[in-house]
């Protein structure tokens, strides 16, 4: 664990290892810092034994720029830092969408957005009763405009799933908003919700830790708007 505000450089080194013009760099840039902190401070992951049953389950919904979560996992030592260097190309495992089947580590194939938070509530319901695992899903901003979220939000808060997390990384894309904010979504259907910016890695790791009794939990981290971030 570290106690840095700031993601360390040779992860961030492993970032740049990623090229190529499929790489979404600002997607994948604007996750960097929950992902990190997720799996230096908060989730209980088993790099030696990746489908360990009482492991914690991240979901990346925003698969269409996993190059953080590739560059993360290969510091946690779930598969080698090689890898890096031939995302994409025909043999490799990594692709521009992660693939559970291929990649140590990645809990699903992601990156048609509006898929990940389903996922999430459903596999939630399954451990919830046979596990102490958590569910923590990262999604987009704008990804919650899809007509999927808004049933599984409320599914999740009818159903008080507190193994559940939903991390909403908000990078003010999104074209249709909600009154009160991203939090207030998630809350009027139940949910504890927390907001929290992406550079305090100490509040990140606090509210990211936070669960709520009989209660799903949302953390929407605020990513500063500009030509470097997209949804």
């Amino acid at each position: 664990m570290t106690s840095s505000g700031t993601v360390p450089r040779p992860v961030v080194d492993l970032v740049a290892r990623v090229t190529g013009d499929e790489k979404h760099d600002p997607s994948a840039h604007s996750t960097l810092d929950v992902v990190w902190v997720l799996y230096d401070q908060v989730l209980r992951v088993f790099p030696d034994d990746p489908e360990h049953p009482d492991r914690d389950r991240f979901l990346l919904s925003k698969g269409h720029g996993p190059a953080s979560t590739y560059a993360v996992l290969a510091a946690r030592g779930f598969f080698p830092a090689e890898w890096l260097d031939d995302v994409a190309s025909w043999d490799s495992p990594l692709g521009h969408h992660p693939d559970r089947t291929l990649v140590p580590g990645i809990e699903i194939g992601s990156g048609s957005l509006g898929h990940g938070l389903p996922i999430a509530v459903g596999m939630a319901l399954g451990l919830r009763d046979r596990s102490r695992a958590r569910v923590v899903v990262l999604v987009g901003d704008a990804e919650l405009d899809e007509g999927s979220n808004a049933e599984a939000i409320a599914v999740a808060g009818r159903f008080g799933l507190d193994n559940l997390s939903c991390v909403v990384v908000d990078n003010h894309s999104d074209n249709l908003g909600w009154p009160g904010g991203i939090g207030a979504r998630f809350a009027l259907e139940g949910w504890a919700a927390a907001d929290v910016g992406t550079r305090d890695h100490a509040a990140l790791s606090a509210a990211l830790r936070a669960t709520a009794p009989d209660r799903p939990t949302a953390v929407v981290v605020d990513v500063p708007a500009g030509p470097e971030v997209a949804a």
